[in-house]
């Protein structure tokens, strides 16, 4: 197989790491990079475990190749916070319960990242639509769409 050097703006750092034509993303964020905040577990774009935002867009980073991040805005799970404390999203779970197993919670905290940027408010209805893809064997969902809800509410407040 043939390997490309792309060079995709992770979590805010500039990288370039080089990559087989027909590998996942997920491959190269968890063995290239090292980020293992990336879970992978159905590998065909079902589970939604392995989402990441690309220019701010959720993908399933199982089956996006890594080729076509080359100079794209990537962010996971480990770029969700500043480092120093859990982001909005990441605490509205922590304070909802909505994380017992934490397999999917790095996939739902980024998809309920982007649904917070698209839709600022979200309704349930909303919210669960646009989480459609994001499986959770554990929890159910109510403490999900609490997280939701509580997230958009802190996101709010700390923009006012």
């Amino acid at each position: 197989m043939s390997s490309h050097l792309v060079r995709p703006i992770v979590n805010g750092t500039a990288t370039q790491v080089e990559v087989e034509a027909r590998a996942p993303l997920s491959d190269l964020l968890r063995l290239k990079l090292g980020l293992t905040g990336t879970k992978v577990s159905c590998e065909a774009q079902i589970c939604g475990a392995c989402t990441v935002l690309v220019d701010g867009m959720p993908v399933s980073s199982c089956t996006y190749l890594g080729v076509d991040v080359d100079r794209r805005e990537v962010t996971t799970i480990e770029g969700a916070s500043d480092g120093e404390a859990l982001g909005i999203v990441q605490q509205a779970f922590v304070d909802a319960g909505a994380i017992q197993c934490g397999y999917c919670t790095p996939g739902f905290v980024l998809a309920v990242t982007a649904l917070l940027e698209s839709i600022p408010a979200p309704t349930i209805e909303e919210a669960k639509h646009y989480l459609d893809g994001n499986i959770c064997r554990c929890t159910g969902y109510e403490q999900i769409l609490e997280a939701v809800l509580a997230a958009a509410r802190s996101r709010k407040d700390s923009r006012e």
